[in-house]
């Protein structure tokens, strides 16, 4: 789980930096793929503490922009007086924590850190435990458990196209289509965009059959009039299979712009998908 860990002088340092966090939290969840309607936000602290902080806390509720749950203890019994979870909820209706923040004020005694303030005595710091997307295979099943959940409400599942595996599959319509989708291929991975190539001996309708169970985001068709025309036939997952007329130099744009700022790893398999493993039975 990465971890981002603040030492604030005061409360009133430590408040604000609560709130960048805050914000920093659901900004890095949005990116990864959940917007504010798959998650929802559990907050808890002492009852002291939300009488001497009360806007603070609504304040932290209002720029959510939805309701949040609240739990309020009569006296601290953690290392923490606040902290907030982003709960996923999952298909089977179990949550389970992503980002998180805690104002710790317990830890800094019991490790002896310290710092010197502006008077040169020694002080204890508040410390801040910020996890700004929570555990990766955490994030991973949300992602999966929100792809069934467009599923089951008639849409195509996916995961986000900075994250799936192959994000352009391209089907020549016949072998002597194959050299042109090579080139395609080539200027795709040109600019860090994971592509395969279905030569297979299959039906045209069954290759797009298996790109569509592959859930590959962009699946592009070439044959005579792609070549000629100088615009793909692009298939577009997410706007549930329709077909789009699309320049090279548009898709490589469009699909950018759509990982802009994400990780990169080139595809781990061979390009063309008869040169991969077959498991039959």
């Amino acid at each position: 789980m990465p971890d981002c860990h603040a030492f604030c002088a005061d409360l009133t340092q430590a408040k604000d930096e609560f709130k960048k966090r805050f914000e920093l939290s659901i900004n890095v969840l949005n990116n990864i793929g959940l917007s504010k309607d798959d998650f929802e936000i559990a907050i808890r602290f002492t009852k002291d503490f939300y009488e001497e902080n009360t806007e603070f806390i609504e304040e932290l509720a209002r720029n959510f922009g939805k309701p949040i749950l609240a739990e309020i203890w009569a006296e601290r019994f953690f290392y923490f007086r606040l902290k907030w979870d982003a709960n996923f909820v999952d298909n089977q209706d179990k949550a389970a924590a992503l980002s998180t923040d805690q104002i710790d004020v317990e830890n800094a005694k019991r490790y002896e850190i310290t710092f010197v303030d502006e008077k040169g005595e020694k002080q204890y710091p508040l410390i801040l435990h910020n996890s700004p997307s929570g555990a990766i295979e955490r994030c991973v099943y949300a992602l999966l458990e929100k792809a069934f959940r467009d599923q089951q409400k008639g849409k195509s599942p996916m995961l986000p196209i900075w994250l799936s595996p192959s994000q352009v599959r391209l089907i020549p319509i016949s072998d002597q289509f194959l050299e042109k989708v090579q080139e395609i291929a080539t200027q795709l991975e040109a600019h860090c965009i994971r592509v395969d190539i279905d030569d297979t001996a299959n039906t045209l309708q069954k290759r797009i059959r298996e790109a569509e169970t592959d859930w590959v985001p962009y699946v592009v068709v070439v044959g005579q009039k792609e070549i000629e025309s100088g615009a793909l036939s692009v298939r577009v997952r997410e706007m549930q299979g329709k077909v789009e007329s699309l320049k090279l130099d548009e898709l490589v744009s469009r699909i950018k712009g759509q990982i802009e700022g994400k990780p990169f790893k080139p595809l781990p398999l061979p390009i063309n998908l008869s040169k991969r493993p077959q498991f039959h039975g």
